[in-house]
């Protein structure tokens, strides 16, 4: 790397090093000189960073002290451990509920039906409008929407929110209509519009809802098959898993995301095989790793991978959060709960990465 005679890296060799900055550090650099501090603002450095953060997916904790009746936000990252994010903020206390190219969406906790939108990193945030399905003792059972998903369009810088269960009409039981509002940021409003669902999908796991093709993608409770909300048209649909993964004897299954494609992480005793969906429209699988679980056995009845790439997974456990290198094939802890927590980590962990993403 070669510098001019005055001494000055050449303007697009800073721009390489800011993109590789964490924000926080990033906007610190705002006032060392005209270029640095418009750089925040620039379409194509804004481009470049994102593109490089999206190679460092992080896992975020949102985890409760049983003892202290308090949550704290813990964000791992695999070159830095583990630091602690707030979301003072926002000066509400939030539960976050989906996570999306380094947005939040997190319901207030005191509040039923507020939702916001947020980048913890720059502290930009956005309340949500209420609906006019508001109050949200519409959704059956508890008042909460079962389904919750966030999607965002990086080049567009465009969001949207969904919420979605079951719908109950005040003092009855749910009658079997599946409710489902969208919220659009270009537009300040919601939509909403209302189907038929069987149960299936009433005690997933609400974290592990993934953003593709313009979907949001969740695996249903008996792992049968993926529920697909189609974002372009409205629609629900259902996507079948590979037949090897249905009846795989003993096996758990989890929803991810891989290089902008739909990934299941197959685990049983002694492997964790990894498939990756690679024609979306013939719905066609492939498995592309079979990584040996012997050398963490006692620890495989609680991992749960939450985050990966081409060079590694971030897995949480009741306690720890760990990183197998597919390269290496070496297991690493990243993050170690020193305190008792009201639940397991993987319970309270969602795929994150930072980015440079206005959201309000």
């Amino acid at each position: 790397m070669s510098m001019r005679r005055d001494g000055v890296f050449p303007e697009e060799v800073v721009i390489q090093i800011l993109a590789r900055l964490p924000i926080k550090s990033l906007f610190r650099s705002k006032t060392v000189c005209k270029l640095w501090n418009r750089l925040s603002s620039d379409k194509y450095f804004i481009q470049l960073y994102n593109e490089i953060s999206s190679k460092n997916p992080m896992i975020l904790l949102d985890i409760s002290d049983a003892s202290e009746s308090k949550s704290s936000l813990i964000c791992v990252d695999k070159l830095r451990g583990g630091s602690e994010l707030s979301l003072s903020f926002l000066n509400d206390r939030v539960k976050v509920r989906a996570s999306c190219c380094g947005l939040l969406c997190c319901s207030s906790i005191p509040d039923k039906g507020v939702y916001y939108v947020c980048n913890p990193m720059t502290r930009e945030f956005k309340l949500l409008p209420k609906s006019r399905e508001r109050p949200v003792t519409r959704f059956y059972p508890d008042g909460e929407a079962t389904l919750v998903g966030l999607a965002c369009d990086l080049t567009c810088q465009k969001f949207k929110v969904v919420l979605a269960g079951y719908h109950r009409t005040f003092g009855h039981r749910s009658d079997g209509s599946f409710i489902c509002l969208v919220f659009e940021s270009e537009l300040n409003k919601w939509r909403k519009f209302i189907s038929y669902q069987d149960d299936h999908f009433s005690h997933m796991n609400k974290n592990q809802v993934v953003f593709v093709n313009n979907a949001l993608h969740w695996l249903t409770v008996n792992s049968a098959y993926i529920l697909v909300l189609d974002l372009s048209c409205d629609i629900w649909r259902k996507m079948q898993l590979p037949y090897d993964v249905i009846y795989g004897m003993g096996h758990r299954i989890y929803l991810l995301e891989f290089n902008g494609c739909l990934s299941i992480i197959q685990i049983s005793e002694a492997w964790m095989n990894i498939w990756v969906l690679n024609d979306y429209r013939k719905e066609e699988w492939s498995m592309v790793d079979k990584v040996s679980l012997r050398c963490i056995r006692g620890m495989v009845p609680g991992i749960f991978p939450i985050s990966q790439t081409d060079e590694y997974i971030l897995l949480a456990t009741h306690k720890q959060v760990l990183v197998y290198h597919h390269k290496t094939r070496i297991w690493k802890e990243m993050f170690s709960l020193k305190h008792s927590s009201a639940l397991p980590l993987w319970f309270s962990a969602h795929a994150y990465r930072s980015a440079l993403f206005p959201c309000n």
